[in-house]
């Protein structure tokens, strides 16, 4: 029987693994070049956003239900140094965060949902817990796309609906999920 909590996990779980997608098909347009390009002086770059989400993720999502969330061996400021590693290790920085958190979720009950844990010790319920990163990594994964689209400028290949092929799309979801 699918419960609430159960659908909200599964959602939760589906909205975090799209975001990752779009950053997965940004990486792909990039050379390792663009992994280091910073838009400004007080800007970060993909790398430094890589590492931060990561820093994040694995602090945040490691013993999610029983330590706190910011873990004593994190350095947060380190995270927006830049990067002394390639492409490839950002990459598996990218994968080794993201399969943290969706495993973490996946090992959660319906009932685990309204189960208190802290973050910097600040109690929070479960479910807060993950509409706060439900809206962070999203925030990151926007800036990662948009340095990508600044930096491919027109080589860039949209990852929606691109310009000018809203009807065409909207005509085929009409089909798609006509009765």
């Amino acid at each position: 029987m699918n419960t609430l909590g159960a659908t909200y996990l599964d959602s939760a779980i589906k909205r975090f693994l799209t975001y990752k997608v779009l950053g997965d098909m940004t990486f792909a347009q990039l050379e390792e070049k663009d992994f280091f390009y910073t838009p400004g002086e007080s800007s970060n770059s993909i790398g430094v956003i890589i590492q931060h989400m990561h820093g994040n993720m694995i602090s945040r999502w490691t013993n999610f239900l029983t330590e706190d969330g910011e873990k004593p061996g994190r350095n947060r400021d380190e995270e927006f140094s830049p990067p002394s590693c390639t492409k490839t290790e950002l990459l598996a920085m990218w994968e080794e965060g993201w399969r943290c958190l969706i495993d973490t979720l996946r090992s959660l009950t319906a009932g685990d949902l309204l189960k208190t844990i802290t973050i910097r010790h600040e109690p929070l319920l479960v479910v807060d817990a993950i509409n706060r990163q439900l809206a962070h990594y999203p925030h990151h994964v926007g800036q990662i796309v948009y340095i990508g689209k600044m930096i491919l400028d027109n080589s860039w290949t949209s990852l929606s609906i691109a310009k000018g092929s809203s009807q065409d799309f909207n005509k085929a979801m009409t089909e798609k999920y006509k009765k």
